[in-house]
């Protein structure tokens, strides 16, 4: 939900992005009124903010008079360090797992209690899942997401383990038991989920370490069954996993 409402002696940046900010992931495409209402921002001064925001790019104005995010905020996106550096250095690790696997690749950094997804390859085989690059899905109920928690801090776990949300019938919701799993990711080194997040999609996650030996990212793999392929899926994880590293490591010398 957007937050509270702007007042009348706030900035005008602070209103533009009061208005950027009442788009998510549940909000991608809304009306004028919406908007308004959603940022706490009277409609007339919407409408002029907006007619701003499409004039310079961030927003687009559809046939229908809805706005939708503009390509001029996925440029500038693409420039933050998390996409130049993460997502550049990991590409090619995983197109060769995605190559070996056909299976949905993902790779994630923790962002607050959420984990952000900073890229994605999928192909007609693979299974549908609900996560696209830029998207946010809990911590607590993805392979990758599970990765990240393990290796968050404490106060990041306590904050996750208080407010455990149920996505599917099969999500862990138990805070004592989502802690026992989280303490078998860091010893095994991989986390799963089975149905968790979506029906029909299991997956499999490894960390990815920085330069300085830090759990920075997340890769993992999504497939509709763990029951036989869980050892070789990790094992294609981790090689990615070392090969990102390996070269994180060599760039920053």
């Amino acid at each position: 939900m957007a937050g509270p409402a702007t007042t009348s002696g706030a900035s005008v940046s602070s209103r533009l992005l009061a208005l950027l900010g009442a788009f998510d992931e549940g909000h991608r495409r809304q009306t004028l009124s919406e908007l308004a209402r959603r940022s706490g921002l009277p409609l007339s001064t919407s409408h002029r903010l907006l007619a701003e925001l499409v004039g310079w790019g961030a927003l687009r104005r559809e046939d229908d008079g809805s706005y939708v995010l503009g390509r001029r905020m996925w440029e500038i996106g693409l420039l933050a360090p998390i996409q130049v550096e993460v997502r550049e250095i990991a590409s090619p690790f995983l197109s060769d797992v995605f190559a070996a696997t056909r299976a949905t690749v993902h790779l994630a950094v923790r962002e607050g209690t959420q984990a952000l997804y900073v890229e994605r390859l999928s192909g007609h085989r693979s299974v549908p899942v609900m996560s696209s690059v830029g998207s946010r899905l809990p911590l607590h109920a993805t392979g990758v997401g599970k990765v990240l928690l393990a290796h968050a801090s404490e106060p990041v776990r306590r904050d996750v383990l208080a407010h455990l949300t149920r996505e599917t019938p099969y999500t862990i919701v138990a805070p004592g038991t989502l802690q026992r799993q989280l303490v078998q990711v860091r010893e095994r080194g991989f986390a799963r989920t089975d149905e968790e997040m979506s029906l029909g999609a299991c997956s499999v996650a490894v960390p990815v370490l920085d330069d300085a030996g830090s759990v920075a990212a997340a890769v993992g793999i999504v497939v509709p069954s763990l029951k036989r392929d869980a050892p070789r899926l990790v094992a294609a994880l981790t090689t990615a996993s070392a090969g990102i590293t390996r070269q994180w490591r060599a760039l920053a010398r």
